[in-house]
């Protein structure tokens, strides 16, 4: 690979001002995204919440993972917003989650 030819902080910034092509003069190899590196993580999720995913994934034509990240990203939004938090779901032991199946009645007590 051809070496980068070395530019001051002045000159690129006249290229860039001019609107040339400042490609020969950037080394993609050494490229980061600060604040934006991956980081892998293991979540558990029940196999209703896996099929809703699936779903609702399959209908926008994306991954589920990509399906998981934005709808994360959309709530940290909102937070970072001072937004009004979003609803959730009444967490009562006979509460139903988002598309979870209807809890079973309880059987009466003798």
């Amino acid at each position: 690979m051809a070496t980068k030819k070395m530019l001051t902080a002045e000159e690129l910034d006249a290229l860039h001002d001019t609107g040339k092509d400042m490609s020969a003069y950037i080394d993609y190899s050494s490229a980061r995204r600060p604040g934006l590196e991956a980081q892998r993580i293991n979540v558990d999720f029940p196999q209703w919440m896996v099929a809703s995913l699936d779903r609702e994934a399959g209908r926008r034509g994306i991954t589920r993972q990509s399906m998981i990240k934005y709808w994360i990203s959309e709530r940290l939004d909102a937070l970072r917003e001072n937004s009004p938090p979003l609803p959730t779901p009444h967490l009562a032991e006979d509460a139903p989650l988002y598309g979870a199946p209807p809890a079973r009645p309880r059987k009466p007590a003798r």
